[in-house]
């Protein structure tokens, strides 16, 4: 669940998981620099501008900026520490299908961290979690996580030929963009971390990024067993241009491989290149965000043809109360549409947010057609307002309905009525200060014919979190 203003979501867009080593000198002027904001990514933070006695204090300051260099105020070590806590409420997980548990429970995250950097061009970055769910009957690998290292890596920044490098090795999270499929994971209670090396050059309007990870899997036997291994792989090349400071054109080819995998209609190794296109920018009171990706490869015997579209746009009225932003999200994704033949239609959301569609995760990326006009509005600078409709489909009734992120619903498979449902959903997200901000969440989707044939009902989910960060 995210507690951020817009200019945070863009911030995070653009840097494509964040940039090491950012270079915020002390001001010479009269002017003090301000204090850096509580960031989506800690490691992402520069506490140097504490070496200025006329920036604002807080307590335990002593902590946040610990001088190794009495001649360089880049050099510091910073300790940092965050926590989520959120009561949910959902009455149908799956919709009911294979069980009609209620579940009330509390999902807890915990996580400390030490940044240290050396003449504002080295950075070692190394954070703990801990996750915990309180009362959850039925656990899976992202509810829960002993103590584990969730980041520890190595980062480099260089100035060359006119540009900046910057090289991260190690443990790491990074996203792409909104996160509709390679992303952080923040909304689940374990977030992804991938064991990487990632190289970008900025130089310009234009950067390049190369990658190459295993993503973590995590496990919850004992404290710090979470691992990665070469049955699961991603990797790829990025180029982004700016346009005009109001807009971004990305693209980037990739390949994603897994061993064993298994789907409705396919099995085995799994091995997918993937292209991806988004363009995303704001024109006066318009915003919008628009991206598209395709897959080919292979699984097991059968060819991959599988593809997904996202969009969202809005209009903001500035010249009214509350100035509020009329939305409209459309998004795609293909199934398969013929589980005889010897190709392979459903569409791998790879590492999805968690939050696109709603944080109660009734639906995932695969195999949908989702409508969704939306209303947000802010009574207060620090409150803002979001309500919306949805309305879902199948791409085709050959494949499966799915949560997310990509769990077929039992007995949806080959069973007619393209129609999933309607869910309605309210949103409140409010900034108390500068390191606490809370979230209410409220979600009723209710079915079509083709989940109520399965044995599922209407559900409802409720979601309420507090999150601090120091």
């Amino acid at each position: 669940m995210r507690f951020k203003t817009h200019a945070c979501v863009a911030a995070l867009i653009l840097s494509g998981g964040g940039t090491a080593g950012a270079d915020q000198s002390v001001q010479a002027d009269d002017q003090a620099s301000p204090r850096p904001a509580i960031l989506f990514n800690r490691w992402q933070e520069d506490w140097s501008v504490l070496a200025d006695p006329r920036v604002p204090r807080e307590p335990l300051d002593n902590l946040k900026y610990i001088s190794l260099s009495a001649d360089d105020p880049k050099t510091y070590l910073s300790l940092g520490a965050g926590l989520r806590e959120r009561f949910e409420a959902n009455d149908a997980t799956s919709f009911g299908v294979g069980t009609n548990r209620n579940q009330d429970y509390v999902i807890s995250r915990a996580e400390v961290s030490a940044d240290l950097r050396v003449a504002g061009q080295f950075q070692f970055f190394i954070q703990l979690q801990k996750e915990n769910a309180f009362d959850k009957k039925t656990l899976t690998p992202v509810d829960q996580d002993r103590l584990d290292l969730e980041q520890a890596f190595i980062a480099l920044v260089e100035p060359l030929a006119g540009g900046t490098l910057k090289v991260r090795l190690g443990r790491q999270q990074f996203g792409f963009d909104l996160q509709r499929f390679v992303s952080v994971r923040d909304g689940p209670n374990v977030r992804q971390s991938y064991d990487a090396a990632w190289i970008d050059y900025e130089h310009g309007p234009w950067r390049y990024i190369t990658f190459y990870s295993h993503p973590v899997q995590n496990r919850d036997l004992r404290p710090f067993d979470d691992h990665s291994n070469n049955q699961l792989t991603y990797g790829g090349f990025r180029v982004e241009r700016q346009i005009m400071n109001s807009a971004s054109l990305s693209a980037y080819i990739s390949r994603f491989t897994q061993d064993g995998a298994r789907f409705p209609g396919a099995q085995g190794n799994e091995r997918r290149d993937i292209v991806d296109v988004r363009f995303a920018g704001t024109k006066g009171s318009f915003d919008w965000d628009v991206e598209a990706m395709n897959q080919a490869g292979r699984i097991g015997l059968e060819d991959i043809e599988a593809w997904a579209f996202g969009s969202l746009a809005g209009y903001t009225l500035r010249g009214i109360p509350w100035t509020p932003r009329l939305g409209i999200q459309v998004d795609a994704s293909s199934g398969d549409r013929n589980l005889t033949d010897n190709r392979f239609n459903t569409f791998n959301p790879l590492f999805p947010n968690g939050y696109y569609v709603t944080l109660a995760g009734y639906t995932g990326y695969v195999n949908f057609i989702h409508v969704k006009p939306s209303v947000m509005v802010h009574p207060l600078a620090n409150l803002k307002l979001m309500g919306a409709v949805g309305f879902q489909w199948r791409e085709t009734t050959a494949d499966a309905v799915y949560t997310q992120p990509d769990i077929p619903v039992a007995g949806t498979v080959g069973h007619p009525g393209r129609y999933t449902g309607t869910y309605g959903q309210f949103r409140a997200d409010y900034i108390l200060n500068s390191h606490i901000s809370l979230a209410l969440e409220v979600v009723h989707f209710a079915i079509g014919d083709v989940i109520r044939g399965a044995g599922g009902h209407d559900s409802n989910y409720v979601g309420a979190e507090i999150k601090y960060g120091w």
